[in-house]
């Protein structure tokens, strides 16, 4: 789909006056980085059983079948790099057009393209922490460690905690903190741009309707429709990394 040019003009006129704008991005934010989405066919939540966390926590085999998965998926994107979308929401932040980001990625990219406040509400896979003390750890020499010798690595600091990927699970409750934080910015925010969300996974789906309901404008960017598209002020079908370019323009 073409980018309308109308469109991206309107989109700029309200984050020029907005006061509380929030982005928030799901998985499409980062497949143009070279990161698939795992629902995807041929992900590796396709192929592979869902280590639950209760098994994980109870379950020496289901641990190694965990770090198997992980590490498996870890070079796609300890390999990626940000893309023109991560590099135009930090550019907003940085300029204080945006409050910041909440996303749904665990791959660490709106970070590394130099945003500040970002609300992770699935944690993130660069860092691995122990699930009996609370240490936390770099991820890479960790997966290093796995491939070698096929181990589960055990923790350092407590001699043999349990160490987990800092990212939700399956059956893992959601950090309360950053739950509510994304509450209060959805709540306050003037206008939300939901980018690469199917938006169907609550509760984090329910933050955009969330802000639309509390009086935000709400701008919708992604490949696919979504459940949300009709409540939605605007809804563009494009590539991300090109639709936020081109608003970014039209603010210059």
């Amino acid at each position: 789909m073409a980018i309308d040019l109308s469109t991206t003009s309107r989109i700029a006129a309200w984050l020029a006056s907005s006061q509380q704008a929030v982005v928030f991005t799901g998985a499409g934010m980062s497949t143009e980085s070279g990161i698939p989405d795992f629902r995807s066919p041929g992900g590796i939540w396709s192929k592979y059983r869902t280590v639950y966390f209760d098994e994980f926590m109870a379950s020496a085999e289901a641990r190694h079948e965990y770090w198997r998965q992980k590490c498996e998926g870890h070079r796609d994107f300890a390999d990626a790099e940000p893309n023109d979308g991560h590099k135009v929401a930090a550019r907003w932040e940085a300029q204080g057009r945006i409050r910041g980001i909440i996303t749904q990625n665990i791959d660490g990219l709106h970070q590394l393209a130099g945003s500040q406040r970002v609300l992770e509400l699935h944690g993130t896979a660069r860092a691995v922490a122990c699930l009996d003390c609370g240490a936390r750890y770099d991820v890479e020499p960790l997966v290093e460690q796995f491939l070698e010798t096929d181990q589960v690595p055990s923790c350092r600091e407590c001699e043999g905690g349990r160490l987990k990927h800092a990212t939700v699970s399956f059956g893992q409750s959601l950090p309360v903190d950053v739950i509510q934080n994304a509450m209060d910015w959805s709540q306050t925010a003037d206008l939300m741009f939901a980018i690469g969300s199917s938006l169907v996974v609550t509760p984090a789906a329910d933050l955009p309707r969330i802000a639309k309901q509390s009086g935000g404008r709400l701008v919708i960017i992604n490949r696919d429709a979504t459940p949300l598209d009709g409540i939605a002020d605007e809804v563009i079908n494009a590539s991300i990394g090109e639709t936020l370019a081109a608003i970014d323009r039209c603010l210059e």
